[in-house]
Formats: C-alpha cells, structure tokens, sequence
C-alpha cells in the first residue's frame, strides 16, 4: 500500500516504477530482466487518474530526462501490469488479486479516499508493507501508523497494525529553510518587499524557526499563527 496525493507524487511514483519495471540488462540466458520483479500495480484514485491524463497532455513541461524517454519510444506513465482502477467495482477487484501487488490510492496523509479500505484489509495482514512517501502531518492517521501505533480506528472500526512499515522521504516537494527565504527575498512588488509572512505549514517548532529567520535575516515581520488566531490585513 502507498498512500499518495494525486497530483504530481502518483505521477512521479509512475516514472519511477516504469524506470524499475524497464528491461535495463541482459541476464544469464542473454534475456532482458527489469531492476525489480514485475508485480501488479493499481493507481486506485479517479482523481489521479484523470491528472494523469492531463500530465500526458503537456509534455512540454517535462524535463530534459523525461522527454528523451518519451521520444525513444518509452512512456513513462505505462508499463506492463499497470491498472487504473477508475469506478467502484475495479477497485473493489483488487481484493481478488492474488499478492504480490501494489496499490497506490488517496489520500496522502490517509484521511479519507480508497487508501482507507485497502487499510482495513492490509494492515492487520504481516505479510504486507504500507509505504509512505508523503510528508504525514501530525495528528494524521498516517502520522499514527507512521509513529508506530499498534492499533488505529477507521471508520469507527478498530484495526490492528500489523503489516511492514516503511518511509521514503526523497519525494518531498518542499523546499527547505534556504529555498524559501530565497524565495521571499526575491518577492518584491512594486520594488517592495512583503510587509508581513504567514507562516503557515509544517511542525510548530519548525514554522517557528522559519518566521525567526525571516524577521533576522530579512528584516521583514514574520509569525507562525497558532490555531484559532485572527489578523486584521
């Protein structure tokens, strides 16, 4: 199971797999073999399926790697064993898949979408993993299972967690501290420099050293709002 946002993570998930799925080398018998077996895989989110069928639309926003791909012929949001599971009844078909697979749905942080169902069934099971590659907010279900919690709730049901636990943190799309006071430094309208930042995503400790460097380093007033706060622009 990975839980992932249908946007731009299922897509670079999708190049990824089909660079690890390609026949890259001959083997012993001078056949070609993929980096990793070949398994099953469901994108199981209408939504990223349908941002799928947009990312296909503009391939002039692809970078250098990836337009070489696609003019030697590979697409690199297909492969052998790739299934999107549009309507209810495909995703329910998973289940009669025998393993091994993969199955990608939404959401990210797992708080809603098809990730839930496949959880319920997954999770109790040793043999099967949960792998995240999204940031997991605290409080999260995700942040939950991330953490280590033996057992979790999912629509009302108590669900033993007994499955692989695994992180993969490359696919971060944030910039870090240096990127985003760049970032803000450069932000000038009218020749002016921003008058106040929001601070407004990531952990309390961590917003809280950003809005610090901001007024230090920028001179420009900085504050990481607590939940329930209220200004007046």
């Amino acid at each position: 199971m990975i839980p992932s946002f249908a946007v731009e993570r299922t897509q670079e998930l999708l190049f990824e797999l089909n660079e690890l799925f390609s026949a890259k080398g001959g083997s012993a018998s001078g056949g070609n073999i993929s980096r990793v077996p070949r398994v099953p895989v469901f994108i199981d989110s209408p939504l990223a399926i349908k941002m799928t069928a947009v990312y296909r639309q503009h391939p002039e926003y692809f970078n250098k790697e990836t337009v070489h791909l696609i003019k030697s012929g590979d697409d690199v949001f297909d492969f052998p064993g790739l299934k999107m599971t549009a309507t209810t009844e495909e995703s329910k078909a998973i289940n009669d898949i025998p393993p091994p697979k993969i199955i990608i749905a939404g959401s990210g942080m797992s708080q809603g979408g098809r990730i839930l169902h496949h959880e319920i069934r997954y999770l109790p099971d040793p043999k099967s993993a949960i792998l995240f590659v999204a940031y997991q907010v605290d409080g999260s279900l995700g942040r939950r299972i991330q953490k280590g919690e033996k057992e979790v709730k999912i629509f009302g049901q108590s669900v033993p967690v007994n499955c692989h636990v695994e992180n993969l943190s490359g696919f971060s799309a944030h910039a870090d501290q240096p990127g985003l006071l760049k970032w803000i430094a450069g932000s000038k309208q009218g020749g002016k420099k921003p008058e106040k930042v929001f601070v407004v995503q990531g952990e309390e400790t961590a917003a809280k050293t950003l809005a610090n460097l901001i007024r230090d380093n920028l001179g420009i007033n900085a504050v990481a709002p607590q939940t329930g706060e209220n200004f007046e622009l």
